[in-house]
């Protein structure tokens, strides 16, 4: 998949958390290994979810308060382009090799 036209491009980052602040998922791309558990933690005051985009995906976070976190073990390598279903315009991606 290429990247989403929307979001800024940025250079993919390596580690396994992913912040969410100001109405967004930093880093926007997060380069991982298989068996790697990412961590998301909300830092907002609005609640966010972590969803896969498109339908059958493994991301599905309920919505999450202030500094509740969501974590998802990746287990196959591949591209995983996810969103916030509550403000979809946040979108970011998991690269897992």
């Amino acid at each position: 998949m290429s990247p989403s036209s929307t979001g800024a491009p940025a250079a993919p980052v390596t580690g396994n958390a992913v912040a969410i602040k100001n109405f967004a998922f930093s880093p926007a791309t997060l380069k991982v290994k298989v068996g790697t558990t990412v961590t998301w933690t909300n830092q907002d005051t609005d609640p966010h979810t972590v969803t896969s985009t498109g339908s059958g995906g493994p991301l599905r976070s309920a919505a999450m308060a202030t500094n509740a976190t969501y974590s998802y073990t990746f287990t196959k390598p591949g591209t995983y382009a996810y969103l916030c279903t509550i403000h979809p315009f946040m979108t970011a991606t998991v690269e897992v090799t």
